[in-house]
């Protein structure tokens, strides 16, 4: 999610939805040293759809956002 913020023309996290997260994940290249298995693996420990997962985050990190810089 952090990458895809900055990547982002504002580069803020505001801007950041979903899909666009879910698309970035598909390439490999992107944010490379993130491990896809284990976020899949930790959204299967915690019983929940993997967008049900992002969107949480995401909102988490808009809460935050002058905290984490984004």
């Amino acid at each position: 999610i952090t990458a895809v913020t900055y990547v982002r023309p504002s580069k803020t996290v505001d801007e950041v939805e979903v899909k666009s997260v879910k698309k970035k994940m598909k390439d490999k290249g992107f944010a490379r040293a993130v491990n896809r298995d284990e976020i899949k693996n930790g959204v299967e420990e915690l019983g929940v759809p993997l967008d049900e997962h992002i969107e949480f985050c995401i909102k988490a990190m808009r809460a935050n956002k002058k905290i984490l810089g984004l």
